[in-house]
């Protein structure tokens, strides 16, 4: 058996490589790759990772890191006007240095952290429920400038 060490490394490869659904499709993964664990074991080993579920730019579910891990999933590129619009975004409204996005439900966290993932200046945080985000803009950003870095807003949709 592999250590520890080794088998949580190859599972944020997967998870960063690879769109996978459940804790079954991943332990069938790794034993290919030459891990022999329980289903426990392995739901420990995510628990530790911080590894979540997050809708796929698809809508399947599958399992993403934490932003602060070192691993990018490498899979199909898409920016984050591309995600937001295939995959659920309604609308955004701006109040302040606050912008509300509402999305289709399940879709906020995965949209949230994309955006978060591309760490842009003019964006200081999101916070993601089932369906809204929160976007905590940098003081004094126009609306235009979230609508044209982000551009998933059409022009004339003043909201």
């Amino acid at each position: 058996m592999k250590k520890k060490t080794s088998r949580l490394d190859v599972i944020k490869m997967i998870v960063s490589s690879q769109q996978v659904g459940s804790q079954e499709e991943l332990l069938g993964i790794l034993k290919n790759e030459g891990f022999e664990l329980t289903q426990a074991t392995l739901s420990r080993d995510l628990k530790q990772l911080k590894v979540a579920k997050a809708a796929s730019v698809t809508g399947k579910y599958v399992y993403v890191l934490p932003n602060d891990i070192m691993y990018v999933r490498n899979v199909a590129s898409t920016n984050a006007s591309e995600m937001l619009m295939t995959s659920g975004f309604i609308s955004i409204q701006f109040s302040g240095n606050l912008a509300v996005i509402k999305t289709k439900p399940g879709y906020a966290s995965s949209m949230a952290y994309d955006i978060d993932i591309h760490n842009y200046t003019q964006i200081l945080g999101t916070i993601a429920g089932d369906d809204t985000i929160l976007l905590v803009l940098k003081e004094g950003t126009p609306p235009a400038q979230i609508c044209k870095l982000l551009s998933f807003v059409n022009k004339d949709n003043d909201k």
